[in-house]
């Protein structure tokens, strides 16, 4: 059996907006000096996986752009979506089109939307992850990383009996969607739950019988663009049947169902590392490091009587200016700036929405 990853980088990240656009997507951004999350991300799983043995799954509109952040990358480890049909059929395709070029193939998915750490440890629990598939095909297998706090943004993962032989490694007894503060704690104080990390293992073999059983029409419609994968129909299938496939999640089409089913086994791994979501300008804003009077960020500035402000720039030579400021977030690019005070972090969308078509 062979190894490989597929890294999912087709979000828009209108959270993170204005830096983030519908052309520029916040998995690009060159945030982390000078670095991306989908740079830091292939960086983590390579010692694991080889470069070669990397795909991305990303828009087509993006594939230029990914090409240029991941420049050992052939354009046939690039999936270019021609539109998002969400997890369900972006870790499909990747399924469909490995059972044909490599009947042994497993592969891991992850995301290019976290920060995590300590990175060997990362590693060292997906590497389980593999050897759970390596020994059972069949399985299904999910990463349920250890909660830092009560968080009610996440979908949690309750752990049932443990596995012998590989550490950490549970069946899943069930997933749970995004619960209340009380049910949150409760699970946290139970030990049972993890946060679903959205990041799996799979055989490709394996994952196609169970789509093909759990979301037949999905199954059906990939296997057609397999079928004609590496021809000179290849684009013309692509573009025909994917935009018609079920928009969906694999948690909802897959992993959910097939944890109630004896027909199945899933099972997830303890992720115990650091794992931050940067999916906002306050989660991103935690990745800095604050000075003395709470105020964080990754540019030039000059903060008077200001308390636990955001200032982040596109230009690391720029200068944000404050005075007298509490709370605030302030983003500044060449052709927009947000000022949103930090309560209101989660309507940056609405701004992002209703700006002018070419700020969007």
């Amino acid at each position: 059996m062979t190894r490989y990853a597929m890294i999912m980088a087709g979000g828009s990240g209108t959270r993170l907006w204005p830096m983030s656009r519908r052309d520029r997507p916040k998995q690009l951004l060159p945030l982390f000096h000078g670095r991306s999350l989908l740079d830091l991300s292939a960086a983590r799983i390579a010692p694991l996986v080889p470069v070669g043995n990397l795909l991305i799954c990303t828009a087509e509109r993006f594939r230029a752009q990914v090409k240029s952040a991941l420049p050992g990358l052939l354009d046939d480890q690039i999936f270019g979506e021609p539109e998002g049909r969400d997890t369900l059929n972006a870790i499909g395709l990747t399924a469909a089109v490995l059972a044909k070029r490599d009947p042994g193939a497993i592969f891991a998915v992850l995301t290019a939307d976290h920060l995590i750490t300590p990175e060997g440890r990362f590693r060292d629990t997906i590497a389980r992850g593999f050897a759970l598939v390596e020994a059972n095909p069949e399985r299904l297998v999910t990463f349920s990383v250890n909660p830092a706090n009560p968080a009610t943004e996440y979908g949690y993962v309750e752990r049932g009996e443990a596995i012998a032989g590989i550490e950490g490694a549970f069946r899943v007894r069930r997933f749970v969607e995004k619960p209340d503060d009380s049910k949150a704690r409760a699970y946290i104080d139970s030990g049972r739950y993890g946060w679903n990390s959205g990041m799996f293992v799979f055989s490709a073999a394996g994952f196609l019988r169970a789509a093909q059983r759990l979301k037949p029409q999905a199954h059906a419609g990939l296997m057609e663009i397999a079928r004609s994968w590496g021809t000179s129909s290849q684009e013309e299938a692509l573009r025909r049947i994917y935009p018609t496939l079920p928009r969906i999640s694999v948690d909802f089409a897959i992993m959910e169902p097939a944890s109630t089913s004896p027909d199945f086994e899933v099972c997830t791994v303890r992720m115990d590392v650091n794992w931050i979501d940067v999916g906002s300008w306050p989660s991103f804003g935690a990745t800095l490091a604050p000075d003395a009077e709470g105020n964080r960020s990754n540019c030039e500035t000059v903060h008077v009587g200001s308390h636990g402000v955001l200032a982040v720039s596109d230009d690391p030579a720029h200068t944000i200016a404050t005075i007298g400021c509490e709370d605030l977030i302030i983003v500044h690019t060449r052709d927009a700036t947000l000022i949103v005070h930090a309560a209101h972090a989660q309507r940056v969308k609405d701004a992002a929405n209703a700006a002018r078509e070419e700020l969007r």
